[in-house]
């Protein structure tokens, strides 16, 4: 049940989760679990405090800036709210205080009132079936039900929190003019509503015995179920990593299928792919805010000319619009980057905010190498990545093995251990950054949908009425970078918005270019107003209710 799992999280007496669980369903009347800002204003007043201490509340409560508590982050507000009335400054450093759980409940004016009251009114007696009289349940248990009870009754327009909201906009804007121009084909698959509300992925990347599987062992402090470590290519196949009630390894044709999980879109890529997925299940604290993706080891030398029975950048493309952040691996024997690991970061346009370098194993050269080796490193990259601007690279040795002191000297360990911190301040901070990720992630594929779409117009409008349209088609195709260019002047749109053109030629010579529909204003007008206006307002309407 949603409340057991919620409570699992919090860290309070039983006695005082009963308490907080009354004060929760006050805060809560239409009985979603999710107290908003709207909802919180008024109970949060009877605390006494001002303004200020209670805007400071909010913003440590909701660190996921989701503009709503849910049971365990409403706990940490009433913590923080009895921290406050004390006299103490509430601050980020708060919750790790270890008086934080035996902190009595704060002082709300006028809260036992509200609660005998709705004791009373939800205290109604009706037969059942039997004819037997059986008391109605509270308003607290009205989120007691399963997840997907609750978003069936839970109609399209009842937002109560950025993500809703988002889904709300895709499913009434974004989506008609998606289907209508078939950019599911062209660019990524349509979106569900276990895409919105998956977890934060991160994903690794890397030429095999590179530290991938040990660096998530590392992160966990554990093995996962089915985790293979070796100097071989051990990692053969797509591991999700990702929390469960026990620990197991589900199939990749089990888990394409199931709606709640955000992996619907990877059946496209065949049998052969999902033969090579799998998703591994464990409880862990860590795996209730991060998802982690191993990925196999890629090709190098003579390995290349095996071509995989899959398309592993299609599939590492994939990925990377999923993920929140994509780690590429090196170790210092292993600089050298493959014709295959081009392709893959090639794949990776679009999401260079993501990327991150993880230089792994570095204690086992000295400090001169290693000086020798970064450089090299950086060169390789300048060269694949085509920017300007560095790369961030984390340098270490990240396993459970102690750093290799004899090689890198104290220097050099100490350098590890500051680097290794910043990695994983990096790590903590996606599940605070997850939802303004999604709305991020969610504006890009709008305007890259509002793009296609003036694209597929134009071309249908070039396309002749009766005679010659194959050739016509041919041609339009064979000049597809000019047709961009006409689009890009006649909409004044941004270059680097506009699809890779080769990936677009391969796509568009599968469809007739005349059977697609015309440019349809309102659709595009609706996304427009979407991006300049809806979006907006959303933000707006969930942020700290102190602002």
């Amino acid at each position: 049940m949603e409340i057991a799992r919620a409570a699992a999280g919090v860290s309070c007496s039983k006695e005082h989760q009963r308490i907080y669980a009354e004060w929760f369903a006050l805060s809560d009347p239409d009985g979603d679990g999710r107290v908003t800002g709207a909802d919180a204003t008024s109970f949060f007043g009877m605390s006494g405090l001002s303004r200020a201490d209670l805007k400071q509340v909010w913003a440590i409560a909701d660190s996921k800036r989701q503009g709503y508590l849910g049971f365990a982050e409403f706990v940490t507000a009433m913590q923080l709210v009895s921290l406050a009335q004390a006299g103490n400054e509430v601050t980020q450093d708060s919750l790790n205080r270890e008086d934080l759980s035996t902190l009595d409940p704060p002082v709300m004016e006028g809260v036992d009132e509200l609660v005998a009251r709705s004791k009373a009114v939800v205290k109604r007696v009706h037969p059942d079936d039997n004819g037997t009289p059986q008391a109605q349940a509270s308003s607290i248990y009205h989120w007691f039900g399963s997840k997907s009870a609750q978003k069936a009754q839970m109609p399209l327009t009842a937002v109560t929190s950025v993500i809703d909201g988002l889904k709300r906009l895709y499913l009434e804007k974004l989506k008609p003019l998606e289907v209508a121009y078939r950019f599911n084909d062209f660019g990524s698959p349509l979106l569900t509503s276990s895409d919105f509300d998956a977890k934060p992925m991160v994903m690794l990347l890397g030429q095999y015995s590179t530290g991938k599987t040990t660096f998530i062992k590392h992160l966990l402090k554990t093995s996962y179920p089915g985790a293979h470590v070796g100097p071989e290519p051990t990692t053969d196949r797509f591991v999700v990593v990702m929390s469960g009630s026990d620990g197991r390894t589900i199939p990749g044709n089990t888990i394409a299928v199931q709606a709640d999980m955000p992996f619907t879109g990877l059946t496209t890529f065949g049998g052969a792919f999902l033969s090579k997925f799998e998703c591994s299940q464990m409880p862990h604290p860590l795996l209730e805010h991060i998802t982690f993706v191993d990925t196999p080891g890629v090709l190098s030398g003579e390995k290349q000319r095996t071509q995989r029975s899959y398309d592993f950048t299609g599939v590492t493309s994939w990925f990377a619009a999923k993920c929140d952040l994509i780690l590429l691996l090196f170790d210092p024997h292993k600089l050298d980057i493959s014709d295959e690991f081009k392709r893959v970061i090639s794949s990776l346009r679009g999401h260079d905010d993501k990327i991150r370098v993880v230089l792994n194993k570095a204690d086992q050269v000295d400090t001169q190498q290693l000086m020798r080796v970064y450089g090299a490193l950086m060169w390789s990259l300048g060269k694949v990545l085509n920017t300007p601007e560095v790369v961030r690279v984390y340098i270490g040795s990240f396993n459970d093995k102690p750093v290799n002191e004899s090689a890198v000297g104290p220097i050099g360990k100490d350098l590890f251990e500051r680097e290794q911190d910043d990695l994983l301040c990096d790590l903590k901070d996606i599940p605070k950054k997850a939802c303004d990720r999604r709305v991020n992630e969610f504006v890009k594929r709008a305007r890259a949908a509002k793009i296609h779409a003036y694209i597929i117009g134009h071309l249908k409008k070039e396309m002749p009425a009766m005679m010659g349209k194959a050739k016509a088609q041919q041609r339009l195709i064979d000049n597809l970078e000019d047709e961009f260019a006409k689009v890009q002047r006649e909409h004044h749109l941004p270059a680097g918005d506009f699809p890779d053109v080769e990936h677009f030629k391969q796509v568009l010579g599968g469809y007739n270019i005349d059977k697609f529909e015309k440019l349809k204003p309102k659709m595009v007008q609706a996304v427009d107003d979407m991006l300049a206006y809806d979006i907006p307002e959303l933000l707006k309407n969930f942020r700290n209710p102190y602002e």
